[in-house]
């Protein structure tokens, strides 16, 4: 299909809210937007006649004669990237951003973009196929690191070497023949979250993204924060101690190098080789090495040394979060990427900083909690990010 786009601001209002609600009455929708009878059924018929949206047959009664519920045409596609450091993971949505199929495969980002993009638009274009799509409406992307928005580039990446202003927008929308619009994945998850998760009832919110990069996704108002330069919520390498461990990008104590999955390995190596037999040192022993799985799970398990390292990390980033919390005053904190197993251990430490050392009027009502959408929210934060821009006034 061959997506017209909406022609006006009160079109495009309509069709995200279609997009965020679901199926709604011509009533629901006229109550939700305040406008009148004759302006909604003008602009709905419009919306019909381009292909935008269609009926999904008839709304409840609400006495009198029943109308119909319309919904957004079955047709709308839209496919979702998200490239981590060791993997690409991609989808297709409807138009309500459920996803429909998607798939992953390993790479390794170390190797360049183009090679990277080209899997990753196989893997979209295998979707397509078992899906019959003819026509995606557009691609969302989401890279680690920083990115800018209004460029579709990633920007001096840590974790991207080779990847410096390359045009990874410009590369999707011409490989798959549809918009595309790039961000970094902290803000695709904050997206995601706002769209289908706990953030859905908060107009302020901060997501914590852990894993491998972290980062910090800003929504403000309803509305993703990305600052002047999009570099909001580059936490990563905030500087936590001038004598700590190495990190990444030349500096030394960096949020990141403590509290990334690569610190939280290092913390256990040291921990396992200089303390008593536990878990981690029979683990070590075992295969030479550590992985951020065989902390969690040792932790798990109740090992002292896996327990301590898990801990420390939670303090240094509750003591990150009182800053932001003091300084944005969100109504909710939401925590993903946590190692499996030992997310609530991490959790109950950065609580007990959060709550001890921020004001009370900043915190009184603020919940902190995991997110419980788990991976798939930067794939529904991606689909959102270019519905964003396929569902705005042309």
């Amino acid at each position: 299909m061959v997506l017209v786009r909406p022609e006006n601001t009160q079109q495009a209002r309509l069709v995200r809210l279609l997009r965020d609600d679901g199926p709604r009455s011509r009533v629901e929708l006229g109550d939700a937007l305040g406008l009148s009878r004759s302006t909604l059924t003008t602009e709905l018929e419009r919306l019909v006649a381009g292909g935008l949206v269609e009926t999904a047959g008839p709304a409840a009664s609400r006495g009198g004669r029943r109308s119909s519920l319309l919904r957004l045409a079955g047709g709308v596609r839209f496919a979702s990237v998200v490239v981590a450091a060791d993997q690409a993971r991609v989808a297709i949505t409807d138009g309500e951003l459920n996803v429909l199929a998607e798939a992953d495969d390993a790479v390794d980002v170390r190797i360049g973009p183009e090679p990277v993009i080209a899997r990753a638009v196989e893997l979209v274009e295998k979707l397509r196929a078992e899906l019959g799509v003819a026509q995606l409406a557009g691609v969302g992307i989401g890279l680690p690191g920083p990115v800018g928005a209004e460029a579709g580039t990633s920007v001096a990446p840590a974790v991207l070497p080779g990847w410096q202003r390359f045009g990874v927008r410009d590369a999707f929308a011409t490989e798959l023949g549809c918009p595309a619009l790039v961000d970094n994945d902290a803000n695709l998850l904050a997206l995601g979250e706002q769209h289908t998760g706990i953030g859905r009832t908060f107009d302020d919110f901060l997501y914590l993204k852990l894993g491998t990069a972290i980062g910090c996704g800003l929504v403000l108002g309803g509305t993703l924060y990305r600052g002047a330069t999009s570099s909001a919520g580059d936490i990563a390498h905030l500087p936590l101690g001038e004598d700590g461990p190495p990190c990444v990008c030349g500096e030394s104590g960096c949020v990141e190098a403590y509290c990334g999955d690569a610190g939280l390995v290092g913390a256990a190596l040291t921990a396992a080789r200089s303390g008593p037999p536990g878990a981690l040192a029979a683990r070590l022993a075992a295969t030479g090495t550590l992985t951020v799985r065989d902390v969690a799970a040792a932790a798990t398990a109740g090992d002292p040394a896996a327990q301590t390292v898990v801990r420390d990390a939670g303090r240094r980033l509750g003591r990150v979060l009182v800053g932001l919390v003091s300084f944005f005053n969100p109504g909710i904190v939401v925590i993903g990427g946590a190692p499996d197993g030992a997310g609530h251990l991490l959790l109950a430490e950065i609580r007990s900083v959060v709550y001890r050392r921020s004001a009370p009027l900043a915190t009184g009502a603020m919940p902190v909690v995991l997110t419980d959408l788990a991976d798939r929210a930067a794939l529904v934060g991606a689909a959102r990010l270019v519905s964003e821009h396929v569902f705005a006034t042309h």
